[in-house]
Formats: structure tokens, sequence, C-alpha cells
């Protein structure tokens, strides 16, 4: 399967130099990709995916001190033949805190310097199963993210607080009892768990 994918960075040429790393994965190179902040990935009409495939685009954000950490993008197929992906907001490996759900796709490699796009052809079903399984990763980091964060704001107002007796009049202060705070995160944190995403309605 010879120049089927294409890639266009902007201000650049064409990019259709995937090289086959295994029967149904392909991968390019980008140099100096830090400073760029969409590609397109698209494929050349040359020679159409197998019947009931889609190909998983991944992306390698270059790290000088670590392997490259696969981030899937989404997908391109016979039906969606070219996608753009946004790539100013994927964060290094030294800044992502998870597992590397990505890593066997492409093998263990020496630390690479230049940024990396990686294509896995895969039956149309594991589109969807991917999807889902990504989609619910973020949803779980955002749990976690918010009950870290109210937990760190729990911590940092107790830390401030004193008994009715060990307070010194303060003209024009308001004063908020400990407790309704602590009643407030368990409510959140129950709404959280319930709906991850309550909050946005």
């Amino acid at each position: 399967m010879t120049n089927v994918f294409g890639l266009i960075v902007s201000g650049r040429l064409v990019h259709t130099d995937f090289s086959p790393i295994a029967e149904t994965r392909f991968l390019t190179t980008i140099t100096e990709a830090d400073s760029i902040n969409h590609v397109a990935v698209f494929l050349t009409g040359a020679v159409p995916l197998p019947p009931g495939t889609a190909a998983m685009v991944y992306w390698s954000w270059p790290d000088p001190a670590a392997p490259p950490n696969w981030q899937l993008l989404g997908h391109i197929s016979n039906i969606k033949p070219s996608a753009i992906f946004k790539i100013s907001n994927l964060k290094k490996l030294h800044e992502l805190t998870n597992e590397n759900k990505f890593m066997g796709t492409f093998g263990q490699q020496q630390i690479c310097h230049n940024a990396q796009i990686g294509i896995s052809i895969e039956p149309e079903a594991n589109v969807q199963l991917l999807a889902s399984s990504v989609a619910l990763q973020e949803t779980n980091n955002y749990v976690t993210f918010a009950q870290k964060m109210l937990e760190n704001l729990v911590n940092f107002v107790a830390s401030f607080s004193v008994t009715q007796d060990q307070m010194t009049p303060t003209p024009g202060v308001s004063y908020i009892p400990l407790n309704t705070l602590h009643t407030w995160y368990q409510n959140f944190e129950r709404r959280l768990q319930q709906n991850p995403n309550f909050w946005k309605n």
C-alpha cells in the first residue's frame, strides 16, 4: 500500500512518505514540529482502504528525554477520506500523568526529537470502541482532577480554621463555618460521580 496516505502541514509541501512498519501500520516523521498547530491527514485515492476498515491516526509529540508517547487523534476512512487534527493542545510526555495506552501500537522506539504520525488500519468496529475508550478516559481524568482540586481547596481553607474562642472580632469580615464547606464538597463530589458533566447544565 504505497502512497495511500497524505499529510499536510501548513506552509509545507504535501507529504506522502509513510513507511510501512507492519502490514497494517504506517509511520512518518515531521521535522520541527514544535510550531505546528494543525495537521491534515487524508487518503490520496491511489488505493482505497480494504472494505470494512478505517485508518486510526496517532500522534507522537517530540520529547528529548523520553520515548514516543502515542496519542489517538481520530480516524479517516473511505467514507471520510480526510480529517484535520488540532495538535497544539496535545501534552508532551513529561506532562502526562496517565499510562500511555497506545505505546504498544507502534512498538518501543528510541527517543525521537521529531514528531511522528502513525496510522493503523483497523476494523471499523474498533473506531467506535477506541473512541468510547478515549472519551471514558477523558471523563475519568476530569473526575480525578475535580476531586483533587476540591480536596486541595478544602485542605487549604481548613488550614486557616479557628474555634469561636480563638476568633478576633473583625468588623466587615464575613465568616463561613467550615462544616458548610465540607457539606458543599460532599454534595459536589456526589453529583460528579453521578454525572461528570452535570456542571454543563
